[in-house]
């Protein structure tokens, strides 16, 4: 059974007078473990698609099956339960808590679930000397540089070992040697057994998936494995 089912997806937005479809019946199955990117122009729905893979957003139309269960029969408060049970999320802009610490930023997910203080602090410190941040765990994000923000964000995603990593764009704010770093993280994550879904519009970050889905008007237009 694939971890990720989508079958006749469709998403639509109101306009003003007008209706827009973001999604048309995309069916898509990801295996656990697979590194997938998911490519298109602006506007061909690939961010829509993550965030309906996110739970952030449901289908107009269709179903999406994830771990064998229907989320799009969930309610909220269900479905925020498995996104932070299953999923991480890595975005373009961090979306780091200004006036929390590295640490603080990392353990947010652990205290929202409610694990104890002992096991938070010694699970954060284990990620900040796995994620080489030892020595920023007090500073704020606005005291970080732009790679260190977005590896804090990266163990905030993941520290409730998650099945599923969702990056939108994760290379987006970062020169370009900062942004391999970052890039060689996620996919060591991968490596690890973490299903890795990738957004960009960069073809050269695109191609280092091993299967690369192409997105065009908010159709599913190409899905090919390396």
């Amino acid at each position: 059974m694939a971890l990720i089912e989508l079958v006749g997806v469709c998403r639509r937005f109101r306009l003003g007078e007008s209706e827009v479809m973001a999604l048309a019946d995309v069916d898509l199955a990801i295996d656990a473990g697979e590194y997938v990117s998911i490519m298109g122009p602006s506007g061909s729905g690939k961010s829509t698609l993550l965030n309906i893979l996110g739970l952030l957003d449901r289908p107009t139309a269709g179903s999406y099956r994830l771990a064998g269960k229907d989320t799009t029969t969930l309610g909220e408060d269900e479905q925020a339960q498995i996104r932070r049970q299953t999923i991480g999320f890595v975005f373009q802009s961090f979306h780091l808590v200004p006036r929390l610490s590295a640490f603080e930023n990392i353990a947010l997910p652990l205290a929202l679930a409610g694990v104890p203080a002992d096991e938070r602090k010694a699970r954060v410190e284990a990620a900040l000397a796995a994620f080489g941040l030892s020595e920023r765990a007090h500073h704020r994000p606005d005291q970080l540089s732009g790679g260190q923000r977005q590896r804090v964000a990266i163990a905030r995603a993941t520290i409730m070992r998650p099945a599923v990593i969702l990056a939108d764009e994760p290379t987006g704010n970062l020169d370009s040697a900062t942004g391999a770093d970052v890039v060689r993280l996620l996919e060591s994550l991968n490596a690890q057994g973490v299903t890795l879904i990738m957004v960009t519009h960069d073809p050269a970050l695109g191609q280092r998936a091993r299967r690369r889905i192409r997105m065009q008007d908010g159709r599913k237009i190409g899905d090919e494995v390396r």
